[in-house]
């Protein structure tokens, strides 16, 4: 070889190296990143009805560890799933409550907070929007198709009762009164009305009620 090409071969070399090294690493990225279908899999794996004592009390720490890992949009579709409300069906109002706590993300506090300051309309307007966006995301999981479990009617959404609850008395207040089976009930919605605050829905509705 011509000694004067020897540096280009081993740059060359060097570059491909680096390349199937990021290659490898985003692939193992991939293959480990926590997705709604792992958790799904998971879901109907374990029988948590089944279980007792510390092999329950495992189960469902698995369950947050797996949750807590997902992004936002992996985390909705996998609470919007049947298997998903089999598993708190199954779980006692004290696991429930304990379940709810763990999962829900950082910045929790400051929505309930940003919430209970907009006036009764902006937040009567604030839910709705926020049940809108899961009708929307049930719709799209569910491709036209109503999984049986569903029945008819489709997919469960929050009560009227505990929506009035929540827009007269305000959030915060009432999620620190509410039951762990109630807070179940509330958590998607919550981690959607948070996303808004995060996207600055909250800020605009409370410019909108000063004018």
């Amino acid at each position: 070889m011509n000694p004067r090409h020897r540096p280009i071969l081993t740059g060359l070399l060097a570059l491909a190296a680096l390349w199937l090294l990021a290659w490898g690493g985003y692939w193992y990225a991939r293959s480990t990143r926590m997705t709604a279908d792992k958790v799904r899999q998971y879901l109907l794996s374990v029988d948590l009805s089944r279980l007792s004592g510390e092999a329950r009390t495992r189960a469902i720490r698995e369950l947050v560890r797996r949750l807590n890992a997902l992004s936002w949009e992996e985390r909705q579709k996998a609470r919007l799933g049947p298997e998903w409300a089999r598993w708190l069906e199954a779980m006692s109002e004290a696991e429930q409550a304990d379940f709810v706590e763990a999962t829900l993300p950082a910045g929790f506090k400051q929505m309930l907070t940003a919430f209970e300051e907009l006036p009764e309309a902006q937040r009567r307007r604030t839910i709705d929007d926020a049940l809108k966006r899961l009708r929307e995301a049930r719709q799209e999981l569910a491709r036209g198709e109503i999984p049986p479990e569903w029945g008819a009617e489709g997919p469960p959404e929050l009560s009227e009762e505990v929506r009035q609850r929540a827009i007269k008395t305000g959030l915060k207040t009432f999620y620190a009164e509410s039951s762990g089976r109630m807070k179940a009930e509330l958590a998607p919605l919550l981690e959607e009305m948070q996303r808004m605050m995060e996207n600055g829905v909250f800020l605009r509705r409370q410019r909108e009620a000063q004018q």
